[in-house]
């Protein structure tokens, strides 16, 4: 393997115009705090059709304002999915709120309707839907629950940056009150690390703002009192979670070539279902009429009764392919059930994780690397179950 190229589950795409975009910024007056920043904020609330854009420093930031900004805190409880990311559980944490979990669907992987109604107590704030890989959740069922119960919706999005439900693009659907995008590297569009948080209401878009400048504000409508043009109050515990311009010029870039990434992500998918359905105990994620996948993942499911996995993700490291397994079930990890307590057991959730794996999935995937790692898998496989 010593010097041949590994090809990776995901990595980003840099261009020269995406250099350029960033080097323009670095000659100008400003780096961060100046009008890069809100030039890309504009940008991704009008490609999502939303009203308000703010971004931040991550992803993970982006959860945790907007947790902060629909005033969960200790005692409260938000439900989410068991499987996806820390930070889909952490955010509510930071916030001192409890993480409760519902379990997935069997076939979309996502969180399922169902199962957060059984999990709403006087303590349910937040439901954090996770459109898990890129595919949207069934969003019309979750805010139906939400409003029935009065909870406020903010959808984990990190993975799915031009997704649609029912003809949308996430981020503009109307069906969240705050939705979530993380650009790290690995994702559709990428500031290096960056995130934003979505939302129509020009309240929370305030709140949001202010939370990520260390709670300051300079809005006369919300001071105590007024000293001069200098004058500023802290009305908020905040952060300093703001993202530089520079990163903002990258993003705006790569916001104007995230059609075509998508297309190509969607070759890929279409490419792996298409040589790979024959595989007995081999399945994908089921993706329903009335919403399009933005594939950021691409997991192929193989069912633990007929499969190693174990024994293909070391065949295909040795032969130069790096897959990963995406996630282990949150409800499973020592310093969650410190955090929110035993929970479960979810058996879609850990069904699902005894047999994911996610294959490269990355719009500069060339076709001879794909074709490689469809032939890399297919040994594997073979030589997995002997």
């Amino acid at each position: 393997m010593s010097g041949e190229k590994i090809i990776p589950y995901g990595r980003q795409w840099i261009d020269e115009n995406d250099i350029a975009a960033v080097t323009d910024v670095l000659r100008g007056d400003w780096l961060t705090q100046g009008p890069a920043v809100e030039r890309f904020e504009r940008a991704l609330a009008d490609d999502c059709g939303a009203r308000h854009a703010v971004a931040v420093a991550n992803g993970t930031v982006a959860l945790h304002l907007a947790c902060l900004a629909a005033d969960a805190g200790p005692g409260d409880e938000g439900i989410t999915s068991p499987i996806t990311f820390l930070a889909s559980a952490n955010c509510l944490v930071y916030c001192g709120a409890r993480p409760v979990f519902a379990d997935i669907d069997a076939t979309t992987w996502n969180i399922d309707p169902a199962e957060i109604e059984k999990k709403i107590t006087p303590r349910t704030k937040v439901v954090i839907p996770v459109h898990f890989a890129g595919l949207p959740c069934d969003m019309t069922a979750i805010r139906a629950i939400a409003d029935r119960h009065g909870l406020m919706v903010i959808e984990d999005a990190c993975h799915a940056i031009g997704a649609e439900y029912h003809g949308r693009r996430i981020g503009g659907t109307g069906t969240a009150d705050m939705v979530c995008f993380s650009f790290h590297p690995v994702k559709h569009i990428t500031t290096g690390e960056g995130g934003a948080v979505l939302t129509n209401s020009d309240e929370l878009a305030a709140k949001l703002q202010m939370l990520r400048h260390h709670g300051v504000t300079k809005d006369p409508a919300l001071m105590e009192r007024n000293d001069g043009p200098w004058y500023y109050e802290a009305c908020a515990t905040g952060f300093n979670a703001r993202i530089t311009d520079f990163q903002c010029a990258l993003g705006l870039s790569q916001l104007g070539k995230l059609d075509r990434f998508l297309a190509r992500r969607r070759e890929i998918a279409e490419r792996y279902r298409a040589e790979l359905t024959d595989i007995p105990g081999l399945s994908f994620q089921a993706v329903p009429d009335d919403r399009s996948h933005a594939y950021h993942l691409f997991v192929a499911h193989f069912d633990p009764t007929r499969h190693n996995r174990r024994k293909i993700f070391e065949k295909l490291q040795t032969g130069g392919i790096a897959p990963q397994v995406h996630y282990i079930p949150i409800h499973q990890q020592p310093a969650m059930r410190r955090a929110a307590g035993e929970q479960g057991p979810f058996a879609n959730a850990e069904r699902y994780y005894e047999g994911c794996l996610s294959l490269p999935m990355f719009p500069a995937l060339t076709g001879d690397e794909q074709a490689k790692v469809i032939c890399s898998l297919r040994s594997a496989i073979a030589k997995g179950n002997d």
